[in-house]
């Protein structure tokens, strides 16, 4: 088992860029009435304590999501349901953030091998129109595609922590698109000076969108900047990609 533990990182910068983009591609894809699939490869433990001891250990959501007033949007939304319902320290994780902004119609499945989180993810996520998996997520998502219905989104976004994971991430979404053509891909992935994502973006044999940010996270050491990739990005999706870097300034800088 793995040792990454999201609570640490919570509401930190490249969660800002990646939950502002999620939201907005989820408002994006629900303008119709028809119904979407949403699925998670590694979803975490989904709601966050931003005053928690793993949170203050690292202090980086004040420098993520606690250093700017978000305005009106659809992540803004999310925080405020979540905190009105768990208190003012909350923080939605992505499988919340996409609960909380889908509807009836629409239906979640949510990978987490780790046992804890995915205890944690199962307890906070029961919902009739919510599966969540004990399972791989490479696996799972595979296994479960095509899905219903057939319009969706699957959000990618390992830790990393393997260094050949970059390259098994572009593979899966290769196998996923075989699978199940119709679906939208967003990938996200950390910018580090060993700049091995772009062992992921060489990978990746299709056309897509990238989008990446620059950000000052503990003073310069470590992660430099987040990145996205769309891939089969339905038509408004580069006005996603634009409006959350708007939203999320002066946090998020031009990478």
């Amino acid at each position: 088992m793995l040792s990454y533990q999201h609570a640490y990182h919570a509401g930190n910068p490249a969660d800002l860029h990646k939950h502002l983009v999620l939201a907005e591609m989820l408002t994006l894809l629900t303008r119709k009435a028809r119904g979407i699939s949403y699925l998670e490869t590694h979803a975490g433990r989904g709601l966050y304590d931003l005053d928690s001891s793993e949170s203050r250990k690292t202090a980086e959501a004040a420098e993520g999501i606690n250093a700017i007033s978000l305005p009106d949007c659809p992540l803004r939304t999310a925080v405020l349901a979540t905190r009105a319902r768990y208190g003012d320290a909350a923080y939605p994780g992505s499988p919340l953030i996409a609960r909380t902004l889908l509807r009836e119609q629409d239906r979640l499945h949510l990978m987490e091998l780790h046992p804890a989180e995915h205890k944690a993810l199962k307890r906070t996520l029961k919902s009739a129109t919510t599966a969540v998996h004990h399972r791989d997520g490479y696996e799972g998502v595979l296994a479960l595609s095509p899905p219903t219905p057939r319009k969706g989104l699957v959000l990618v976004d390992p830790s990393y922590e393997v260094k050949t994971e970059y390259a098994q991430v572009a593979a899966f979404t290769m196998k996923l698109l075989a699978k199940w053509p119709q679906a939208c891909v967003m990938i996200w992935y950390p910018i580090l000076p060993a700049n091995r994502h772009n062992d992921l973006i060489s990978g990746l044999k299709i056309n897509h969108l990238r989008h990446e940010v620059g950000f000052t996270l503990k003073g310069g050491v470590g992660m430099t900047g987040s990145g996205l990739l769309l891939v089969n990005a339905p038509y408004g999706a580069e006005n996603c990609l634009t409006r959350a870097q708007a939203l999320g300034q002066p946090v998020l800088q031009m990478g």
